[in-house]
């Protein structure tokens, strides 16, 4: 008998056990496992934060009421009644609005499974009964997913999956310059699952090889025993303008390499110079901006230079205002190096932002539940849905194109949650009341869930039965339930397709089969594609009584651009110059006030800059003891808060100057909100900042006439507006707050309990 195992978007692991006695270990081939993956069984065991039943919010019930304020009262129903009231309602939006007025498809990290993956689940059920409007990119990395098809004609997906492998960057990079750092945080984590986490492995062998390490961050953290460069939070781009014009007026610049593989690099000179606009991007220009020294940032010019360089930048970094500028001004820069193509240098994007960038594996495109065709062609930008519930029919631009927001009257959310990774939620919360009705599924009491009309109780990962199919991972995993679904959930499939009997598409949407049939599919549509890699895959049965197995032979070593690089007129980039365009003909047809068509400097809406004396920039980092909001009632986020908040981290220096010490509470505030948190110190940080993880479970309370997240969710801090006209991407990083010490009495936090019910 084979062991039993399951798989997450933090790791894999052997099941031991059963009941109190159930145990995770994570599998033999994780050799730095996630910390993340402590807190997933009491997580699912707390009673107060899962779903137990289906539930209908009152007012909504009894008035069709938009009242979803965090705070409502649902009533329990049965499963039947829940279903035919809501088939009812869908019908309703249907014939009256059009399937245009449902804004649906859900985002979020779901299931690591490949069938019960709740996204993937809704869009073929919706698919099935007309489509819905969706959304596109991400909020982890929309400027770049838009960015990149203008400047190097490749998607984000085909850049990742062509990123230099570490085991080249370990074996011939000299100097690693990391803008944004390398975080073992963000590094604990893979979309789709994984059975490993190297990063930290990888970065210890390039060490080893004599490989130098700079860190160009607010955080020493980002990248521990780097060489620090503590830039201002926001003036990346400023920095690597300064270090293009010290390479250019030191003649260091490989003409030969811009002339050959870049287009527009002489307008670029031009700007970075100051040939037009009369002011030079030197070394001294950009000291004043990113409070970095001059010498400094000429010393590593120099060093570039003269290095086998990979400048490598983080997903945090297009996180900001104008987003866009710093990736794009980082790949511009590494052109000018001349070290693009090469094995171990050049321009990396992403690194240990998850687990599998830079992974040297082999890619095998598992099959997944087939989704269907969405008959509704209009969309919006996954991080403007605020925007269009607020203003339905208002004008905008994406992509180069302009558009007008859909009227969205349903809205359908499922395996995600848009009060945790949205800016701005108090306006969230006040758009959130426009639509007629919300449905949510999902297996916790979350901000999202107590803002529903309809909320649907899901089976959490642990007690299904699914497959780890992650094409950028080296393990299949079979995962076997490990605990009994919890009161009266039920999987996402079984919810669907109850509803598909109702309206009439049950045959289409289930094709008549079981989940272990659905299981069984899934692994036959498996065996040609692993026939074509190569692969001979055991039966379902054995594979089943296994509960894992590995690619073999899976190392395969890339280099970004290495084709291009070659051979530039065999393999030209799928831009119109067939080249990196350093300057962008389509961005400048576009017109962009806030997207040049170079790289450029420009002033975001909030930086410390411009800031009060008594402001600090925040920095919303990623959690260490959960993946974004997953966990957050589990015991290993738990044990980390303060008095149940979330905790800050301030610089001992700035703590001391406003009377703060370690371990009190405190208020975080600017003009979009405020909420309390419990305080941390740490030197290795800059002063000027305060850092305060995502993902605490929303808890807006009224105190004395304003609205206070009294639990910590940072993003009733944030601003929520795009990165530019052109990616519309979340702008996370840019914000100012201010932090006092909280001096009233310590309110009661409400997330931590279920909702109120009738």
């Amino acid at each position: 008998m084979g062991q039993k195992y399951t798989a997450a978007h933090w790791g894999s692991y052997r099941l031991a056990g059963e009941g109190e006695d159930l145990s995770l270990t994570p599998v033999d081939t994780d050799l730095n496992p996630s910390r993340i993956g402590r807190g997933w069984v009491s997580a699912m065991r707390n009673s107060d934060a899962r779903i137990a039943r289906p539930s209908i919010r009152e007012g909504w019930l009894k008035h069709r009421d938009h009242d979803r304020s965090g705070d409502a009262v649902f009533r329990e129903v049965p499963w039947d009644e829940a279903l035919d009231m809501l088939a009812e309602e869908l019908r309703r939006v249907i014939d009256t609005h059009g399937n245009e007025a449902i804004y649906a498809g859900s985002y979020g990290w779901a299931s690591a499974g490949r069938f019960h993956h709740a996204q993937s689940q809704l869009r073929r059920f919706l698919n099935g009964i007309g489509g819905y409007v969706s959304s596109r990119d991400t909020y982890s990395h929309a400027a770049a997913e838009v960015l990149f098809p203008f400047v190097v004609g490749m998607s984000l997906n085909a850049v990742q999956d062509q990123t230099t492998s570490w085991s080249s960057v370990a074996e011939h990079c000299e100097l690693f310059v990391a803008f944004g750092g390398v975080s073992a945080r963000t590094a604990q984590v893979s979309s789709a699952g994984t059975t490993t986490h190297e990063v930290e492995t990888w970065m210890g062998r390039a060490r080893a090889n004599g490989m130098a390490c700079v860190n160009v961050s607010p955080l020493a953290t980002d990248l521990p025993g780097a060489e620090w460069l503590a830039i201002r939070p926001g003036t990346d781009t400023a920095l690597i303008l300064a270090l293009a014009h010290e390479i250019f007026a030191a003649g260091l610049a490989d003409r030969d390499f811009l002339a050959r593989y870049t287009h527009g690099a002489d307008r670029f000179e031009t700007y970075v110079m100051g040939t037009d606009d009369g002011l030079p991007k030197t070394a001294e220009w950009a000291a004043q901006i990113c409070d970095v020294s001059a010498e400094a940032i000429r010393a590593l010019a120099a060093r570039m230079a003269k290095s086998r360089t990979m400048i490598a930048v983080t997903w945090s970094l297009q996180r900001a205002d104008h987003g866009e500028q710093a990736m794009w001004a980082a790949l511009a820069l590494a052109a000018m190096l001349g070290q693009i193509g090469q094995p171990g240098t050049g321009y990396g994007f992403g690194y240990g932002c998850t687990t599998p960038v830079g992974r040297p594996a082999r890619l095998v495109p598992w099959p997944s539940v087939p989704q269907g065709q969405n008959r509704v062609t209009d969309f919006i930008p996954v991080a403007r849905v605020a925007d269009m519930l607020e203003a339905p029919g208002a004008p905008y631009t994406y992509a180069g194109t302009d558009r007008t927001y859909p009227d969205a009257r349903l809205v359908w959310w499922a395996g995600g949650n848009p009060f945790h990774h949205h800016q701005d939620l108090q306006r969230l919360d006040a758009a959130w009341r426009r639509p007629e009705t919300v449905v949510v599924m999902d297996h916790s009491w979350t901000a999202t869930a107590r803002r529903a009309d309809f909320v649907l109780p899901t089976t959490s990962p642990l007690e299904r039965d699914d497959l780890m199919l992650n094409r950028r991972d080296a393990g299949l995993i079979y995962m076997s339930a490990a605990m009994p679904q919890f009161a009266e959930a039920r999987d996402d499939y079984a919810i669907l397709a109850g509803l598909a009997e109702r309206m009439g598409t049950a045959d289409a949407f289930t094709k008549g089969r079981s989940v272990d049939e659905w299981l069984r599919h899934l692994w036959e549509r498996c065996a040609p594609v692993a026939k074509v890699a190569g692969l001979d895959l055991p039966a379902f049965d054995d594979f089943r009584r296994e509960g894992m197995i590995r690619v073999p032979d899976e190392e395969q070593a890339k280099v970004l651009f290495a084709d291009f690089v070659a051979d530039p007129e065999a393999h030209p980039l799928p831009t119109e110059s067939g080249k990196i365009d350093i300057f962008s003909p389509k961005i400048a047809d576009a017109d962009l006030p806030d997207c040049p068509a170079h790289p450029t400097w420009l002033e975001p809406v909030e930086w410390l800059g411009a800031a009060a004396e008594d402001e600090l920039h925040l920095l919303s980092i990623q959690p260490d003891t959960r993946l974004h909001a997953q966990l957050d009632q589990g015991s290993e986020a738990l044990a980390s808060k303060i008095e149940g908040r979330e905790v800050c981290t301030m610089h001992p220096d700035a703590a001391a100057a406003r009377g703060l010490t370690a371990g009190d509470i405190v208020l975080l505030e600017n003009a979009r909100g405020a909420c309390l948190a419990g305080l941390a110190l740490s030197d290795q940080m800059r002063p000027d900042c305060v850092i305060l993880p995502t993902g605490a479970w929303l808890d807006l309370q009224e105190i004395d006439g304003r609205m206070i997240c009294v639990s910590g969710n940072v993003n009733v801090l944030t601003i929520d507006k795009g990165t530019s006209g052109l990616g519309q991407g979340n702008i996370a990083h840019t914000a100012l707050v201010r932090v006092r010490k909280w001096d009233k009495p310590l309110p009661e936090l409400r997330v931590t309990k279920p909702p109120r019910f009738a």
